[in-house]
Formats: C-alpha cells, structure tokens, sequence
C-alpha cells in the first residue's frame, strides 16, 4: 500500500492546532503519555501498539516509568503524513487530556 506524501509546514502548523497535547513540527510530532503507574504505562504501550498494527504505522515509544513517549513520522516521506496524524488522533481518542 502507497504511503500518502509529506504534509507542507502549514498542513502542519493547521493539524497541530487540533492536536494540543503534541508537539513538533514537519519532520515530526511527539507526545508523553502520563499513566497513574507503571503498570497502567506498561498497558498502555500496548494500547498504543494495538493501533499501530491496525494502521500499520508504528511510533517509536519509549517507557519511563509512569510516563510513555511516542514519537512519530513518516520515514519514507522524510516527515509528517497524514498518517501521522490519524495516529495522533486515535491515541487522544484514547488517552484524553487529564484534567
């Protein structure tokens, strides 16, 4: 399956304003995933991971403790696609900002 083009700096300048909880720009976005304890990190990971096998796009995720950092882009675009991005949404959809 082709993989869709790099977005331009103001696709992603207009996406990052609907995703508040990530950070980055063109050459990629990343956010950190603050979980109650280790375990529910640990969980999460897979949450996470489950989703990337249903798009088939996969984030590097890197577990500290309570916290989990994602970090994704489009390697064979050289930057952000929106693939990226539905990745993003989908892991707000499940991990919503905590109040």
């Amino acid at each position: 399956m082709p993989r869709p083009p790099r977005l331009s700096p103001d696709d992603v300048a207009t996406a990052l304003a609907e995703l508040p909880m990530w950070s980055g720009g063109p050459d990629g976005i990343e956010r950190t995933l603050e979980l109650p304890s280790f375990r529910a990190a640990v969980e999460a990971v897979s949450v996470v991971a489950d989703v990337a096998e249903q798009l088939d796009h996969h984030p590097d995720m890197d577990l500290r403790w309570t916290k989990v950092r994602l970090a994704v882009v489009t390697h064979s675009a050289g930057g952000l696609t929106e693939l990226d991005l539905e990745l993003a949404r989908r892991v707000d959809a499940l991990f919503p900002a905590r109040d």
